[in-house]
């Protein structure tokens, strides 16, 4: 007879949405930063965020916070529910474009499968994300929560039927993140979107789209380089970030294969062929907003890391 755990502690990665061309439907993983949950077992039904630790006291415990409502999903959707305690530790910053809620609710809802056998895949953990955020924010999009719970490179085709793949990755891509001490909400980023685009910005996109995928399948970091573009919504969000442009041709300069904004900003991101050369692209963007009178922070990662991995249990 298999014993469950009562207790489990997860990490989930941060992600990076868009990957420039690709709006809404191209995201990956990324090995940090990332969020942390503690879960525990108990008999009584239900789930309760008994409290949240690097938000400084300014996120929900209840109904807003996505941690609450995709467990209560994924508790629902168990033929032998119980319920659970959370403890949810932040560590990224709020409001980044690294996608933080994305990032709780799939260390949440890893741990809470992990605590009743593993009975769901990472699929049906994805629908308990979605669920979540659809009820939180209204609108739902996966390039996100797809990699943070699957891992990897991943395209979303559709979020109704939900239909989602892991893409190759070209060996040695790195990433630099570089999350500038500001804050942009995603509701607000979303509203300045246009609702129409012009005929050629959209068949501009669709292309440097396909490509950006065939360059993962061919290995072509050049072909990559020439299709991380984006005509939709970095031209408007760039007005967001102090310095963007700037940063952007210093990453480009020191060697970048492509520079753009992380979801939906203010953190930015650069792709590059080596670690060597993410140290020297991570040095240069971070001067660039130290141009613009802004502190930030680098990350240097694989791309395309694993999703969430439990840290300890028992």
């Amino acid at each position: 007879m298999t014993v469950l755990p009562s207790y489990v502690k997860v990490f989930a990665p941060a992600t990076v949405a868009n990957v420039a061309s690709g709006f809404d439907v191209l995201g990956f993983a990324v090995s940090h930063p990332g969020d942390t949950v503690e879960a525990f077992s108990r008999v009584a039904h239900g789930v309760t965020l008994q409290g949240i630790t690097g938000d400084r006291g300014r996120l929900p415990h209840g109904e807003g916070n996505t941690v609450v409502v995709a467990v209560r999903e994924l508790l629902r959707r168990l033929e032998k529910p119980f319920g659970v305690d959370i403890v949810l530790h932040k560590g990224m910053p709020l409001s980044s474009g690294l996608g933080g809620s994305a990032a709780s609710a799939a260390a949440a809802l890893h741990a809470v499968n992990v605590l009743a056998g593993e009975p769901l895949s990472p699929e049906e953990l994805l629908r308990c994300s979605l669920e979540a955020e659809r009820a939180v924010s209204g609108s739902v999009h996966a390039d996100n929560a797809a990699p943070a719970l699957l891992g990897g490179f991943v395209l979303v085709r559709s979020t109704d039927p939900l239909d989602a793949m892991t893409l190759p990755v070209p060996p040695g891509l790195t990433v630099v993140l570089v999350s500038p001490d500001i804050e942009i909400s995603t509701a607000l980023a979303r509203r300045m979107l246009p609702t129409k685009i012009p005929l050629k910005d959209a068949i501009s996109q669709l292309g440097n789209l396909a490509a950006l995928v065939a360059s993962l399948f061919s290995d072509n970091l050049a072909l990559m380089g020439r299709s991380l573009s984006d005509l939709i919504a970095e031209p408007i969000r760039a007005e967001l970030i102090p310095g963007f442009k700037g940063v952007k041709k210093a990453a480009l300069a020191a060697g970048a294969l492509g520079c753009s904004i992380s979801g939906s900003g203010p953190a930015m991101f650069a792709l590059v062929g080596t670690v060597t050369q993410a140290e020297v692209v991570a040095k240069e963007m971070q001067n660039g907003f130290k141009v613009a009178g802004l502190k930030a922070t680098s990350y240097i990662s694989e791309v395309g890391a694993a999703g969430p991995r439990v840290v300890e249990k028992g």
